[in-house]
């Protein structure tokens, strides 16, 4: 063997050497690699139920939030309903009751005007 022999053949060692040492944290790097796999799997098919929960709960709260706009807008509509009906009622028996009202103060008046009329106090 020549001395060119032999370097080749360290040359050769060295490379294969070096090889085998960079081949290890590729082999790591692999695994590392199909754990994160296996836990995206995992994880994919642990969201789409939650997904789909959510979409149904969504959906279902959109349900009743149309539920609740219309018994809004049938409460908007009765409370206008009863504000008409109070100001009928203040402007058909309001008027009325401050006519009567005055009359009575004036006839009080007019008795009370009268000389010689006494007032009546109700005894107990």
């Amino acid at each position: 063997m020549t001395a060119g022999d032999i370097a080749a053949l360290i040359a050769a060692s060295a490379f294969a050497l070096l090889v085998i040492v960079l081949a290890v944290p590729l082999w790591k790097l692999g695994r590392t690699f199909d754990e994160t796999t296996a836990a995206i799997r995992g994880l994919s098919d642990n969201v789409t139920p939650l997904l789909e929960e959510a979409t149904t709960t969504v959906s279902e709260t959109n349900k009743q939030l149309v539920r609740v706009d219309a018994i809004t807008g049938d409460i908007a509509e009765t409370s206008g309903n009863v504000s008409a009906l109070v100001a009928l009622f203040a402007a058909s028996v309001g008027g009325p009751l401050i006519k009567i009202a005055a009359f009575s103060a004036g006839v009080r008046a007019a008795i009370a005007a009268v000389p010689g009329m006494k007032r009546r106090r109700a005894t107990k």
